[in-house]
């Protein structure tokens, strides 16, 4: 690292500051807009991602989670007798109507489980716990929607789909992609809420004996069940993200806010960091005067803007560690996980040197000459 590099870069401590802050800025507003799309994207097949499950079992033609189409539940014991099948559950997801006690109405959504089975149950629970839903009338939600909801604290009693319903515990940081918050309960109550016939479930949920071979299994399902399709979790919850994030709109509009961040990012560093070297003209011009070679001039100005980038990068996720926590409270989350927090910091070096390259052209075409005239 050639010493001139860090002596000039905080020489003027205003001009690092600005420099600084726009890369700050840069980062930060890189961070909300991928961060944004990451959530959107986990928030779309988080019951799927979090189900437990092997293999969905599904109506023909089901596009994502929250379509699920109606069928029989005997489905369910020919599934339960196929060889390397551990545990199969019937799983209902189904749009209902929640009674506010202000008499407003809200859509919620149903999400019918086994509470005797780890398949499907509701997860990161602050309060109650999922065998409570065995109790009359259970139900358990996210805490994130109780204003929106009007609840406040368990025990309290509502009504759905015209039946009652008792909070008996609340989950943290569960959310919906949709406006319609996610409601657990047990399968036959969620039937009862959602109006869905006696003998009909609309997913089935399937567990794999330890070695089983999971295409040997998912074939055996699909010969033995008919009019179904059988996804592996992964499939199913990358049919979601998709139908939710690209055939919507709503991903391609988040992808597309990201793409502007980069590029008012890259912006807004190539502006300050040219800005940087234009007022520092003079001494580049000194150096070459000296004899030194462009390679050496290149090597200060490029030192200089990784050390931006190290500083900016290192503030900008300070600033942002405090936005992502900050977005845990509300309807959109803002996901940071450390694999995008390390292609951040390359990211904003890759800015910084790119910004750097675009002012070495200026330097370029200096005439050291320029230091003698008056």
């Amino acid at each position: 690292m050639p010493p001139l590099a860090r002596r000039n870069l905080f020489h003027d401590k205003v001009r690092l500051a600005v420099t600084v802050t726009g890369i700050v800025f840069a980062v930060v507003l890189l961070v909300v807009e991928l961060g944004l799309f990451v959530g959107f994207t986990e928030t779309t097949s988080a019951l799927v991602d979090n189900s437990g499950a092997d293999l969905w079992i599904t109506s023909k033609h089901v596009p994502y989670v929250e379509l699920g189409v109606p069928f029989s539940e005997r489905k369910l014991y020919q599934a339960r007798a196929v060889p390397g099948v551990a545990e199969a559950q019937k799983f209902i997801t189904h749009w209902t109507q929640w009674k506010r006690p202000d008499g407003r109405n809200e859509s919620v959504q149903i999400v019918g489980i086994n509470p005797d089975s780890q398949l499907g149950r509701p997860w990161n629970l602050v309060q109650g716990r999922a065998e409570d839903l065995k109790r009359p009338d259970a139900i358990i939600l996210d805490d994130i929607y109780k204003p929106k909801l009007q609840v406040t604290a368990v025990g309290e009693t509502f009504e759905m789909n015209g039946k009652r319903a008792r909070v008996v515990g609340f989950t943290h940081g569960i959310r919906s992609f949709t406006t319609s918050p996610y409601v657990f309960t047990t399968f036959k109550r969620a039937q009862e809420y959602s109006g869905l016939a006696d003998d009909q479930t609309i997913f089935i949920l399937v567990k794999l004996a330890p070695g089983a071979d999971l295409d040997t299994v998912r074939r055996g399902l699909l010969g033995r069940l008919t009019d179904v399709e059988v996804f592996t979790s992964r499939e199913f919850s990358r049919m979601t993200q998709i139908y939710w994030m690209f055939t919507t709109g709503a991903g391609v509009a988040v992808l597309l806010a990201a793409i502007l961040g980069l590029v008012v990012g890259f912006v807004v560093v190539a502006q300050t960091i040219y800005a940087t070297t234009v007022d520092h003209l003079k001494e580049f011009g000194t150096l070459k005067a000296m004899g030194a070679p462009n390679s050496y001039v290149y090597k200060v100005i490029l030192t200089q803007a990784a050390i931006s980038a190290v500083i900016g990068y290192g503030l900008g996720m300070m600033v942002s560690g405090f936005v992502v926590r900050a977005s845990q409270e509300g309807g959109a989350a803002i996901l940071m996980p450390w694999p995008m927090a390390v292609g951040m910091f390359f990211l904003t070096l890759l800015m910084c040197t790119s910004a750097a390259l675009v002012s070495i052209n200026k330097v370029t075409r200096l005439d050291p000459a320029m230091v003698f005239k008056g």
